[in-house]
């Protein structure tokens, strides 16, 4: 099918958006992406930073990686292995107890050894990369989206900038983004959501999705940490620590130095940001934090070093607690030709994300053939 009288734009370059964007182009279906950040990924992105002494550090600060059951994803995944866009995860799972500074072991830990886990190679947004720069996706990155306007007459959206700037006339849209018509957007931003809830009945969906928080913890040593005899660590009776990552252990990753994330408990992120709000943290909030999720890594008995690069980060809204649409695995109101797609739709993981994205593209698909 090519249908280039089609236009879409699809806003947000997470894995969810990425692959509905890839799929649409695809299919002859004419793409302009959105996205506020500089690079794609969302919760998928990679961080580079740069050490004291001039080290070149890069870490998967989101999603560490994902695995898939749904036969749909796994052939996806497969083109993607095939690409050399994702390669297996083989890292020794362990759940550490912080109650009496042991390592426990139960069948669940077993059945997640079993599963396979993905990783992005050689960062986790070299997926979103790839798709988002396909032949046919038009991507503009610093461009954050300030309102979508449904012109009735016309029966084309319009979409303009957060300053306020025209960005052009589309025939359909894709928000990937469950904070595009929900008040945490004015909440973070100063301004109205980008999306008017009153357009249609179903985006009632996206009013005040129940999220949870987490914070990221980037550590890097000048040695192994031998007495972690495990690369991914879940952790027990902890209230600041949930999960530990190896990243340096990943396939096509540097191992010039051990990197390890910490992620935080939700009860944990809920209790700072109840204390520091929405709005950006401050170097100080995060320094404390830092310092405090450090500080519980150190506690466990294991004979940590102390790192030499340590930073924090907020993911205010990281996880939805709820699935909007499991059924139809995406948002769709035909007649407005928009579709919300994302994790919060199906299911709060990678593998939720990219069904939902892959959902929303056949709806246009569809649509696209009867033009």
């Amino acid at each position: 099918m090519q249908n280039t009288v089609v236009k879409v734009a699809v806003a947000g370059s997470g894995i969810s958006g990425a692959v509905c964007a890839a799929t649409l182009a695809r299919n002859g279906i004419s793409v302009t992406l959105f996205e506020s950040a500089r690079g794609p990924g969302g919760r998928m992105s990679q961080r580079r930073e740069v050490s004291d002494d001039g080290r070149e550090l890069l870490f998967d600060h989101g999603a560490p990686y994902f695995t898939v059951t749904n036969p749909d994803v796994l052939s996806v995944v497969a083109e993607w292995e095939s690409r050399g866009l994702v390669a297996e995860w083989k890292s020794n799972f362990g759940s550490f107890d912080c109650s009496n500074n042991k390592f426990v072991n139960t069948e669940h830990h077993k059945l997640e050894r079993e599963t396979k886990k993905y990783v992005g190679m050689p960062g986790m947004n070299s997926i979103c990369k790839a798709l988002c720069h396909e032949s046919g996706v038009e991507s503009k990155f610093n461009v954050g989206i300030g309102k979508f306007e449904w012109l009735e007459h016309e029966n084309i959206w319009s979409v303009m900038g957060l300053g306020g700037q025209h960005l052009g006339h589309f025939t359909g849209v894709v928000a990937s983004d469950k904070n595009i018509a929900s008040p945490r957007f004015t909440a973070v931003t100063g301004q109205p959501p980008p999306l008017d809830l009153t357009l249609a009945p179903e985006l009632a969906k996206l009013q005040n999705i129940p999220v949870h928080p987490c914070f990221a913890l980037m550590l890097a040593f000048n040695d192994p940490l031998s007495s972690v005899p495990a690369k991914e660590l879940s952790f027990t009776n902890s209230k600041v620590l949930s999960r530990a990552f190896c990243e340096s252990n990943k396939p096509g990753r540097s191992s010039t130095s051990e990197r390890w994330v910490l992620h935080s408990t939700m009860e944990y992120a809920e209790d700072v940001i109840a204390q520091s709000g929405l709005v950006k943290p401050s170097k100080e909030t995060l320094s404390k934090v830092g310092n405090e999720m450090l500080q519980e890594f150190l506690g466990t008995g294991l004979s940590i070093p102390q790192p030499f690069f340590m930073k924090a980060h907020r993911w205010g809204s990281a996880f939805p607690a709820t699935s909007i649409a499991e059924v139809e695995k995406c948002v769709w109101n035909e007649k407005k030709k928009l579709a919300i797609c994302g994790d919060f739709c199906v299911s709060p993981n990678v593998e939720g994300a990219i069904l939902s994205g892959l959902a929303a593209a056949s709806k246009f698909k569809s649509l696209a053939s009867t033009l």
